[in-house]
């Protein structure tokens, strides 16, 4: 996105620029306009104008009159060092997620110069190996460094330094302790592909660079047996520290039940909720960049004993085309904002297919994955055709985004897989980057919004509420909206956040609404003012924060 953004910059500098140059030199001698067709050739190729004491006078049109008017005398500026015209032309290159540049980023790093030679040199320190813009980054930032006059060779150092997960280490027992994010694959329904979804994942992950583990959390059913097909297919145990010892496909490291040579297992839940629990965290996967666990479908004890045991990262949702997967997908988003690990993306799996006629069918009908995305304020949405290709790689044993890594298919998980990164790497940065926040303020009786690069506004519960989105407020089957009012006295509880998309409201009356942030944005043209605190400037002011905390000050 940025890349073309940038390019469109760079067009629009090139198309007007020789217009300015033609209308520019046409008010000035030939000398001065040679000197100013320069400057505009300066300006379009990237390299800083001259200082203002050796540009050519500006021209001013007055009437019909062209009068060249006197340049103020002013202080020359102090000349810059070659260091410091490498930094301004690398802030020419802006990351597309931070929306900042990557001097700003913290991205350039053991900068050299050896201005005699022509060479430049850094470090190029990005937030993971698997960043989908690195090659981007990597041009544009030898375009404009040899931009510079006196450059003449760049070299360019790709690293990475992940970000620390989300939660402190303690959250990562175990053999975990050197996994940077761990990442979710959930469906809380069978048979919408969701193995096939986290396999493929893994390996797009993979190729981007990352260094990569999955885990099938599946002990009823294994799929990754079936779905890769390691040299090692058994699994060792060191038998003096009891770690276990992951087996390898194309690089990335893979535990399952399945390759404990044992089958499926037949065992109450929890046993099975133990046994997964031990197999994740006692498993040696040393430094990996990424986890994917293949959770198994629902939201029931190991889902729930899963999320506790370590901390994730991000989740991603597989679902299918039909109306009634919605509430089954609902349910599961809801539970992972309840254990405060935020959704990414949803994958709309068997979406559609193409015909021999050139049209697309959708066989399962249309819709479900935008209404959970809009409802859910899910950042992205993956949608997959039916492709006898994608199921065959899986039964023979090497996933599609391996035995076919140019076919279309694999290029829509590459699209997944970026997605992937790129929400990851945003929260890493949550931090150092604005973020939206809501909450409601007693005092005010208001959900105060606060969004990105724009003030805070409050909306009144009412409002807030009579525009949920909900299937307990828009019947599922006409879309139409449901005569049922809430009572007027409700009040929010708590509101949790979401992800980072949305917030979880808790209603007096016992309701739960899931309001993104996408719709209260919506809603602020229906704001109201803050209203002065009630008494002479003392008093006490209450709120109920995120996690359904309570908080309350006493005003001065």
């Amino acid at each position: 996105m940025q890349a073309s953004m940038m390019k469109t910059r760079a067009g629009v500098q090139q198309r007007s620029c020789p217009a300015v140059a033609r209308t520019f030199a046409a008010t000035l001698p030939s000398s001065a306009a040679v000197a100013a067709a320069r400057g505009v050739a300066a300006w379009v190729s990237g390299v800083a104008p001259a200082p203002a004491a050796t540009r050519p006078v500006a021209a001013t049109r007055r009437g019909a009159r062209t009068v060249a008017a006197a340049a103020a005398p002013a202080a020359a500026a102090p000349p810059r060092s070659r260091e410091e015209e490498v930094l301004a032309q690398l802030r020419n290159v802006i990351d597309p997620d931070f929306g900042e540049d990557i001097v700003a980023c913290g991205f350039i790093k053991e900068l050299a110069v050896d201005e005699a030679a022509g060479a430049v040199s850094f470090t190029l320190e990005l937030t993971t190996p698997a960043c989908p813009v690195k090659e981007m980054f990597q041009r544009q930032s030898t375009e404009f460094v040899k931009a510079l006059p006196w450059v003449r060779d760049v070299a360019i150092k790709m690293t990475s330094q992940p970000a620390k997960p989300l939660l402190p280490e303690s959250g990562r027992p175990g053999g975990l302790a050197k996994v940077r994010h761990i990442i979710a694959v959930s469906s809380c329904k069978g048979g919408v592909g969701k193995s096939t979804v986290s396999v493929n994942l893994a390996y797009t992950l993979a190729q981007m660079g990352a260094k990569v583990g999955i885990f099938d959390a599946d002990v009823y059913g294994p799929s990754l047996p079936l779905m890769v097909d390691p040299a090692v297919k058994v699994l060792e145990m060191d038998p003096t520290t009891k770690a276990i010892y992951p087996t390898e496909y194309e690089g990335v490291k893979v535990v399952s039940f399945g390759y404990a040579g044992q089958g499926s297992a037949i065992m109450r839940g929890p046993m099975v909720s133990g046994l997964i629990q031990q197999m994740l965290t006692t498993a040696d996967w040393g430094e990996l960049d990424y986890l994917v666990v293949d959770f198994p479908p629902g939201t029931g004890d190991i889902q729930l004993t899963l999320c506790q045991t370590v901390a994730f990262s991000a989740a991603v949702i597989v679902t299918t085309p039909q109306k009634m997967a919605f509430i089954d997908v609902a349910k599961g988003i809801r539970m992972f904002a309840r254990l405060v690990v935020p959704c990414v993306a949803v994958v709309e799996n068997m979406s559609y297919f193409d015909g021999d006629d050139g049209k697309r069918y959708f066989p399962f009908g249309q819709g479900s994955g935008e209404r959970i995305q809009r409802d859910f304020g899910l950042p992205n949405l993956i949608r997959f055709p039916i492709v006898a290709d994608l199921s065959a790689a899986g039964d023979g044993g090497r996933p599609l985004v391996v035995a076919a890594p140019a076919s279309p298919t694999a290029s829509t998980f590459m699209d997944l897989g970026a997605a992937v990164v790129r929400e990851v790497a945003k929260m890493g940065a949550a931090g150092r980057a604005p973020r939206q926040t809501a909450y409601y303020d007693q005092e005010q009786d208001a959900v105060v919004v606060s969004l990105p690069g724009e003030p805070e506004f409050l909306l009144p519960p009412g409002v807030v509420r009579a525009n949920d989105t909900s299937a307990t407020s828009i019947d599922e089957w006409t879309g139409q909206r449901k005569r049922e009012e809430a009572p007027a006295d409700a009040r929010p509880v708590a509101l949790n956040p979401l992800g980072n998309y949305a917030v979880q409201i808790t209603w007096s009356d016992g309701f739960n609404q899931v309001a993104s942030y996408e719709l209260l944005d919506e809603l602020k043209s229906y704001a109201v003012p803050r209203r002065p605190a009630s008494g002479s400037g003392s008093g006490s002011v209450s709120a109920s924060l995120p996690g359904g905390v309570q908080a309350q000050a006493q005003l001065a």
